[in-house]
């Protein structure tokens, strides 16, 4: 990559509380440092969100404001919302103008309305991206008036919006799932020669995911298919009784998922944005059980892909020991259709949309 321009501008990533906002910011941030090494690159966030931890971990400065949830209802806090965000504001017009900010891109969360507000008043250039199909509401604020409005889906309801992807990380952009299977099965003590299914349901797990994979886990293996189980944090006692297993391999945690990605056939996960963003990217076909609380935004996210076929969707409270037999296993056995639906989902998928926000976000800066 070569950098677009050859000033030295300051950009401002804002986002936070949740990893659907940190890791797309974080994959920017990184791909901004390799177009434009002399840039000043900050990010905006909270002292207890996930970025606390992971945005210093990168070498990224992270400047800090105070949480300031819009209510949702008349209350004390509702009383106290104005003048709370009224000096939040302040903070950040007082950092776009100490710091000399350029360009100010954010991805959602609390720290996002006073970052857009100042930037509109400050007349620093503006974008976003939504990582949703549905946009949430410090989105839906900023969006009027900004320079670029960038999505990872089609469709999603956004003045101006432009899909570029999501920002991911190099490690899964990059992955050659064909070149590295061998390697990544053996690596997690599975074999080879027969079909791999990953379960995940994210870092936090998902319970009834959990209960009705190991449930069904001894016909799988038996019909010549193997689980790489990812439980999430704390979870991995619903799977100890397998542990061992021929062909069942039980995690707490991946670090790294292009290293659970190469290693699978087919996924059967949650559809967060992130989530479906890079099993398409890596082009790894997928049985979608989206999370049944919230507002149905997992629902969208994987509509698309299941339109394109490149993923099956199954309901949350539909998903049992029958669909597993019937549904899930067949298909991992099937390499005719695993190897149909892998095209599907990489036709869909986006590897360099990190790079192509980059860029946005340094052309916006350099017309300051």
């Amino acid at each position: 990559m070569t950098a677009p321009t050859t000033s030295a501008p300051t950009i401002l990533l804002a986002g936070g509380g949740t990893a659907g906002h940190v890791s797309p910011l974080l994959a920017t941030a990184a791909a901004l440092r390799t177009l434009a090494p002399e840039a000043d690159v900050l990010a905006l966030g909270t002292a207890d969100g996930l970025e606390a931890d992971l945005v210093p971990a990168a070498g990224i400065e992270l400047v800090t404001i105070e949480k300031v949830p819009f209510p949702r209802r008349p209350n004390g806090a509702a009383l106290r919302f104005p003048g709370r965000f009224a000096g939040t504001l302040r903070e950040v017009r007082s950092l776009l103008r100490d710091r000399e900010v350029d360009a100010v891109c954010g991805f959602g969360g609390y720290v996002c309305p006073p970052a857009y507000l100042a930037s509109a008043s400050a007349k620093v250039p503006r974008l976003l991206h939504e990582a949703n199909r549905r946009p949430g509401l410090a989105n839906k604020l900023g969006a009027r008036g900004a320079a670029g409005v960038l999505t990872a889906f089609e469709h999603t309801p956004l003045p101006h919006a432009h899909r570029i992807g999501m920002p991911m990380r190099e490690g899964i952009a990059g992955l050659d799932r064909a070149a590295r299977r061998t390697e990544a099965v053996r690596a997690a003590g599975l074999d080879p020669s027969k079909p791999v299914l990953l379960v995940t349901g994210g870092s936090l797990g998902a319970q009834h995911l959990n209960e009705v994979v190991v449930a069904s886990a001894p016909t799988v293996l038996e019909a010549g298919g193997q689980i790489l189980h990812v439980t999430g944090r704390g979870k991995t006692e619903v799977g100890a009784a397998l542990a061992g297993h021929e062909g069942y391999r039980l995690l707490e945690y991946v670090g790294a998922m292009e290293d659970a990605y190469a290693a699978a056939d087919l996924a059967l996960t949650r559809s967060g944005a992130g989530t479906v963003s890079e099993l398409t990217a890596v082009g790894l076909p997928s049985v979608f059980v989206p999370l049944p609380v919230g507002n149905g935004e997992q629902a969208l996210n994987g509509e698309e892909v299941v339109d394109a076929g490149g993923a099956l969707m199954i309901a949350d409270a539909d998903l049992d020991r029958s669909v597993m037999t019937d549904t899930v296993l067949p298909l991992l056995l099937d390499a005719d259709r695993l190897r149909t639906m892998s095209e599907a989902s990489r036709a869909f998928g986006i590897t360099d949309a990190a790079e192509r926000l980059a860029r946005l976000v340094l052309a916006a800066a350099s017309h300051r």
